[in-house]
């Protein structure tokens, strides 16, 4: 009796360390092991409500603008070019999408106007203003795309900023940039960028007088010929147009300038097709320049 007693009780002992080392066998299996502190992600930057969601910034041409100008209501010059398509934008879109005109001097010291700021400071001033407008805006509004245009001097601006864009080393990101519509490009070059109109053989005024740029000088001091640019538009390059009235002395020069002074007196007089984009049908088929531009600006803000 005493020995079927003490059976019973090393077997009761025996199941106990049994379910013990079970229990201690499953937790070091089945049981999760303890996860190490999960950081939440950062929540994705919000665009605030008052942002627009597309800005479209525009650089009027040589004369067509002023340092101290409005740069949503600008007065500078009425019968700016650039009025043709910012206007009917603004109409159109409202407070949904920001209008913004380049406030800078526009001016190009020549033989003719001496007093006048150089072409080279004018337009590093508008450069930097244009600049300054895109990383300050981007900087509040991420997500707002931009849309760059201009003519003639403001075109020359807006293509080297979205030149440095495309390249990577630009005020804003690349993806930032819906589109650029460039009009009597001075630094134009066939087969970069789209061409929307009619095929013109010359170049930019800028590309054709870039061997003679010294001798040039005494006609218009301060005004580099720097030739062309340097990156294509990069990136941009699929989404940039450049638009050329043919023998328009800024953007359809001769490539070989056979008188260098000659072609210099040409760039200030501007002849008479360089003041006729918002008539001329001779450029895209169909419709002016202006006209093209605001709805393929249209294009571009819808689709956003």
């Amino acid at each position: 009796m005493r020995k079927t007693i003490t059976v019973v009780a090393v077997l009761v002992v025996l199941a106990v360390i049994g379910v013990g080392a079970s229990r201690y066998l499953n937790q070091g299996t089945d049981s999760p092991a303890p996860r190490p502190t999960e950081q939440a992600a950062p929540p994705p930057q919000q665009q605030p409500d008052w942002c627009p969601r597309v800005e479209f910034i525009s650089a009027p041409g040589t004369w067509e603008s002023a340092a101290d100008d409005d740069p949503i209501n600008p007065s500078a010059n009425p019968r700016s070019f650039m009025l043709s398509i910012t206007k009917p934008l603004q109409e159109a879109y409202g407070d949904d999408v920001k209008v913004w005109t380049l406030p800078y001097t526009a001016q190009f010291k020549n033989i003719n106007a001496q007093h006048e700021m150089s072409y080279d400071d004018s337009r590093n001033e508008g450069t930097a203003k244009m600049n300054d407008e895109l990383r300050g805006v981007h900087e509040s509004c991420p997500e707002t795309k931009f849309i760059l245009s201009g003519f003639s001097q403001g075109a020359v601006i807006a293509g080297d900023v979205a030149d440095e864009i495309g390249g990577g080393q630009g005020a804003v990101p690349a993806e930032s940039i819906a589109g650029v519509a460039l009009i009597a490009d001075g630094r134009r070059q066939n087969g970069v960028g789209q061409n929307p109109g009619r095929k013109v053989g010359g170049v930019g005024a800028e590309i054709a007088l870039q061997p003679v740029s010294g001798l040039v000088q005494p006609i218009v001091p301060g005004a580099s010929m720097r030739g062309a640019r340097q990156n294509g538009f990069g990136s941009l390059a699929d989404r940039t147009f450049q638009i050329c009235a043919p023998n328009d002395s800024v953007c359809d020069a001769p490539p070989n300038v056979s008188n260098a002074l000659e072609r210099a007196h040409g760039l200030i007089a501007a002849n008479g097709v360089h003041a006729q984009y918002a008539s001329n049908s001779g450029v895209i088929d169909g419709t002016t320049a202006n006209q093209w531009v605001v709805g393929w600006a249209r294009q571009l803000i819808d689709a956003a």
